[in-house]
């Protein structure tokens, strides 16, 4: 007998229970002439008449059971034909090699199957409301049908894989940064409100009539505290929960990975994150990532790319055209000038072959995103066409050759207007032109920092200012009065790290000054008394000795959504709420009794 070792080979394998001897996915030729014994989930049944054969599942994978009258008993037989899908069941039998015409490559268990003599039927499935087998893309059931019967849907292998890729990410976080000094540390989910950009989710306190918890929308103050306790470097898979308007890539309950450390500066930061990220896409994703990443100030990708999250799997980068098209008798363009706007642009490679449908659809989504439109210019064999065909001879089509090369069967597309308006516009026909006509690079790992963001930013409604990241940033240029002076001038040490243009990590130096930190506050509108009452205790524990720290925070859904491919974040959490916040499955949020509600002091409002 061959000697057999390592996972899954044996009955004495460390995964063997009282019910199964190893695994369904994990047998192999080299359990070929053993009896084994497994347990799970009948995955599909083929009744060729003189055998039947069952794919038996489990998360491991399948593997084919045949049942024969050879070696079956005609009481075996006869149980077996009586199998439906998802029926749970546990067999015993000899794993033999399958007849050379019956190999299925396509299976990691494919050259074998399993004879069975001995079946025991544990229990029964009612008829499915949804399929599990068998499923493509094409043929999905609705999403909402999928949550609503989640527990079907995790069966399914793909769904099972994602979960296996979110695991194993976790596992490379957590060995990279224990490897580099950081211990795990919990942080309360009972806290206190605090500024963070989203509503809170409130909980009431029974033992303390009409007060009120709040749920945490990051750990932050916590982990700053850590720091100024002397614990140098903390992390945390933290649960986070903001109750806000939901997107695919939104939930009210999400988990990120959460660092901080002490003695610091950006760099420090910047490189312990790269680390952990290169562990994690080699271990979960199988991709060797090259650290460490470019980096871009946020005044650079707003300039180039329009966003402070760009793609740069996509060549094409914005320009300025006000000098080249202003005064050369196109209205809209000169208008734009008149009123402190600009022109901006940039040239779509094989572009032209757009047609005046396709083009017209990007002109809408350009109005969508709020700009006046999108302007377009081609450059044809036969030469200009577009609505600009007439106003580019000359000289200033020279220079659109020149200066930005642009070809012969490329397009120009352009917006006018304030910059913000036409950054986001640029940006989203950025993405959208580049899908339509192929210019992704396609299989690549676009990483890029972005730094040097503001410390604050000009509400959209009232024009005061908010904070860009969140009110703990420090600042670079440390002054307080200059901070309350001019505090939409001031830059801080805030970075994100994006990925294929999606920011899957976002983190700063930490304000460990009192002084500075009330500053930050006024700006934002608190007073010196409502700064006590929110953060004292922060602001107290700044007076005992707080070294400088920093550190960063990395949205896990959307991280293991991005290994997987999947279209939403729905995807890779287990139990996740639809667009309206509710759990489908379970049926959350629900109706409290009346008597549950006065034990918490709280008393329901009629509708008017």
């Amino acid at each position: 007998m061959e000697e057999r070792s390592g996972p899954g080979v044996g009955p004495d394998d460390a995964l063997a229970t009282a019910w199964r001897d190893a695994r369904c996915g994990e047998l192999s030729e080299l359990w070929l002439d053993r009896r084994v014994r497994l347990a799970g989930w009948v995955h599909r049944v083929r009744d060729l008449g003189g055998v039947l054969f069952i794919d038996l599942r489990d998360r491991a994978g399948r593997v084919q059971l045949a049942f024969g009258s050879d070696w079956c008993a005609t009481e075996t037989l006869a149980q077996a034909r009586e199998l439906g899908s998802e029926d749970v069941i546990q067999v015993e039998g000899e794993v033999l090699r399958r007849p050379p015409e019956a190999l299925n490559p396509d299976l990691p268990t494919g050259g074998v199957e399993v004879h069975v003599d001995r079946l025991n039927v544990i229990s029964r499935s009612a008829p499915l409301p949804i399929l599990v087998a068998g499923l493509t893309e094409d043929t999905l059931p609705s999403e909402e049908l999928r949550l609503r019967h989640r527990v079907l849907d995790l069966r399914r292998p793909e769904m099972i894989h994602n979960f296996e890729v979110r695991h194993a990410a976790v596992a490379a976080a957590r060995e990279a940064l224990s490897e580099e000094g950081f211990i795990e540390v919990e942080t309360p989910l009972l806290t206190r409100r605090t500024p963070e950009g989203a509503r809170d989710y409130l909980v009431p306190s029974r033992v303390n009539p009409g007060e009120f918890y709040a749920l945490p929308q990051s750990p932050q103050l916590y982990k700053q505290l850590l720091m100024v306790a002397g614990y140098d470097r903390y992390f945390q898979l933290a649960r986070c929960l903001r109750d806000e308007d939901l997107r695919a890539d939104r939930q009210p309950e999400f988990t990120q990975i959460d660092v901080e450390m002490a003695f610091v500066d950006v760099d420090d930061v910047l490189g312990v994150c790269e680390r952990m990220l290169k562990r994690m896409w080699s271990r979960a994703a199988g991709v060797e990532l090259e650290v460490p990443f470019p980096r871009l100030s946020y005044g650079e990708a707003l300039e180039r790319y329009g966003t402070d999250k760009p793609d740069l799997r996509i060549p094409w980068k914005l320009v300025d055209l006000t000098g080249l098209l202003s005064g050369i008798g196109f209205g809209i363009f000169d208008r734009t000038v008149e009123e402190g706007g600009r022109v901006r642009g940039f040239v779509a490679r094989g572009g032209a072959a757009l047609s005046r449908g396709a083009i017209a659809t990007l002109d809408e989504l350009a109005r969508e995103v709020g700009a006046k439109g999108a302007m377009w210019l081609k450059a044809r064999a036969e030469g200009w066409s577009g609505p600009l065909a007439k106003y580019v001879g000359g000289e200033v089509g020279g220079a659109l050759h020149s200066e930005h090369g642009m070809e012969e069967g490329d397009l120009l597309l352009m917006v006018a207007g304030p910059d913000p308006e036409t950054g986001r516009a640029l940006d989203a026909l950025r993405r959208e032109a580049a899908a339509r006509l192929g210019a992704l690079e396609e299989g690549a790992h676009r990483w890029l920092w972005v730094v040097d963001f503001p410390l604050f930013q000009a509400d959209a409604g009232s024009g005061t200012p908010i904070a860009a990241h969140h009110p703990f940033t420090m600042p670079v240029e440390a002054e307080p009065e200059r901070i309350r002076e001019s505090p939409l001038e001031i830059i801080a040490n805030a970075y994100d790290v994006v990925y294929n243009g999606v920011e899957l990590a976002s983190g700063s130096i930490r304000c460990h000054d009192p002084e500075i930190q009330r500053a930050i506050l006024e700006v934002l509108g608190f007073t010196r008394k409502e700064a006590e009452d929110r953060f004292g205790f922060l602001l107290e524990a700044f007076r005992y000795g707080a070294p400088p720290h920093g550190g960063y925070a990395l949205g896990l859904d959307r991280t293991v959504a991005m290994m997987v491919g999947a279209p939403s974040i729905r995807d890779v959490i287990a139990f996740p709420k639809t667009t309206a916040a509710r759990g489908l499955m379970e049926g959350t949020p629900s109706h409290v009794e009346p008597d549950d509600l006065a034990g918490l002091h709280i008393q329901l409002c009629e509708d008017d």
